[in-house]
């Protein structure tokens, strides 16, 4: 079965093997597998323990995308190495994408970690922790999220060219998985409560072509959206070039799509784009962007843009910013640009300075800023249906629709005048707005 785990404050006093995970839900959906296949082989494992023992084996799930996440990764496993050193652990295990990408590095320089392993060598690690893959298993795991919503990977590496991007280096090419061993993954997790399915991948949109010669994402959601008990399916990363169009008549169609999209575009100057292989131009972007909201009028749709990248000029950025304004982006995400050994981009000169790119950065974020705002203020008065997604202090916390967990708005109902449940649908009236924020009432 999918169980819901303990988290950080820890059911499990004393776990035999403690995951820690870092980097995005695709790691996150990783470790919940593994754990999954370790506890159907009877072994303890919790994740991310505030307190370890020295009986305990510590296997770490590291991310290698940019450079930040790169140093918190390599920090977690100096930790840990540490510990064991001292005597607190018994074992350090590290894999992910930052092992996948720099085994050898890593071996060299921190040699007191027991064993490496890669994105794709989770029999090996089992195998290491002295368990066996289980077959029968497939599709289970163990739930690091709250029970009612799940991150659901549909496909594993990518195709794309991206010049910045490291991943196809660390997860390899596209792989789909089959229609009818997900909707046997979608009706596992429904049995245990999930709601909300949080569809992911490095590309969505490549769904299909692999393994049934076509795009074939529309005909997977309806597949899913047939699964009795899904309330909602959101769409995570899907590329803009080659999207298929008809993945929004689906949307129309079912009432359990999320009218909600996430289509990272990284830039808008023709240059730039170019430069980053995106396989796309700034007219066909605002084309697409323009069919998108044609189509489906209430969709939410949130891009992530990236500054600083080798030889963005002033002209470029400014370019951005205007098409930033007058996009009006519901939900929007701006990064520096990384320089990443082995893409096509680290041949370029990183001529941006690291102080500019902030500047662009916070630049963009201001004006984000105010979009949101003026957003959620046009929320005022209206009903929302809304998953309250936890407790927190005087709060009770859901998202609408129109927003994935962790990284979007949040709507907030005073614990004193409303209840709800945990993982329960409620009706909300929004009584007020802030920029990232509403606030509202049930509905009785």
């Amino acid at each position: 079965m999918i169980t819901k785990i303990a988290s950080k404050k820890g059911l499990i006093k004393k776990p035999k093997v403690n995951v820690i995970t870092l980097g995005c839900s695709k790691n996150i959906y990783d470790s919940e597998v593994l754990m999954g296949q370790l506890r159907g082989n009877m072994i303890d494992v919790v994740h991310e323990a505030d307190t370890v023992s020295k009986d305990d084996i510590i296997v770490i799930n590291t991310c290698g995308f940019i450079d930040n996440a790169k140093q918190e990764s390599i920090d977690t496993i100096l930790q840990y190495s540490e510990l064991k050193a001292q005597g607190k652990v018994a074992k350090v295990i590290v894999t992910g994408c930052l092992s996948e990408r720099y085994k050898p590095e890593l071996q060299a320089e921190i040699t007191n970690v027991d064993a490496y392993f890669g994105t794709n060598d989770l029999k090996d690690i089992l195998s290491s922790l002295g368990a066996d893959y289980k077959y029968e298993l497939l599709g289970e795991r163990l739930l690091t999220t709250p029970s009612h919503f799940a991150y659901f990977k549909i496909g594993e590496g990518c195709n794309r060219p991206c010049s910045f991007c490291a991943i196809p280096l660390m997860r390899g090419k596209h792989v789909s998985k089959p229609i009818e061993e997900l909707v046997n993954e979608a009706k596992l997790l429904v049995r245990n409560g999930t709601k909300e399915l949080i569809l992911i991948a490095q590309d969505l949109t490549y769904y299909g072509l692999d393994i049934y010669g076509k795009r074939n994402l529309d005909e997977l959601l309806r597949h899913l959206s047939d699964v009795n008990g899904v309330e909602w399916i959101r769409l995570q990363y899907a590329y803009p070039s080659g999207f298929p169009m008809e993945i929004l008549d689906v949307m129309n169609e079912r009432d359990n799509i999320c009218k909600y999209l996430d289509m990272p575009l990284q830039h808008i100057s023709d240059s730039m784009l170019k430069s980053m292989r995106r396989g796309i131009t700034k007219q066909k972007t605002l084309d697409l962007v323009s069919a998108i909201r044609n189509k489906v009028p209430e969709i939410a749709l949130r891009t992530t843009l990236i500054c600083g990248y080798p030889g963005e000029t002033e002209a470029d950025f400014n370019e951005m910013k205007d098409w930033v304004q007058e996009t009006r982006f519901d939900r929007l995400g701006c990064f520096t640009y990384s320089h990443e050994e082995k893409t096509h981009a680290h041949v370029l000169i990183d001529d941006v300075p690291a102080e500019l790119k902030e500047q662009r950065v916070e630049e963009i974020m201001n004006i984000q800023q105010e979009i949101s705002l003026e957003k959620n203020e046009d929320k005022v008065g209206k009903t929302f249906k809304v998953l309250v997604d936890k407790k927190e202090g005087e709060y009770f916390v859901g998202r609408t629709e129109f927003d994935s967990p962790e990284v979007d708005n949040e709507v907030l109902l005073h614990a004193e005048t409303n209840y709800a449940t945990v993982g329960s649908f409620v009706q909300v009236k929004i009584e007020r707005a802030d920029d990232f924020d509403l606030y509202g009432s049930i509905v009785k």
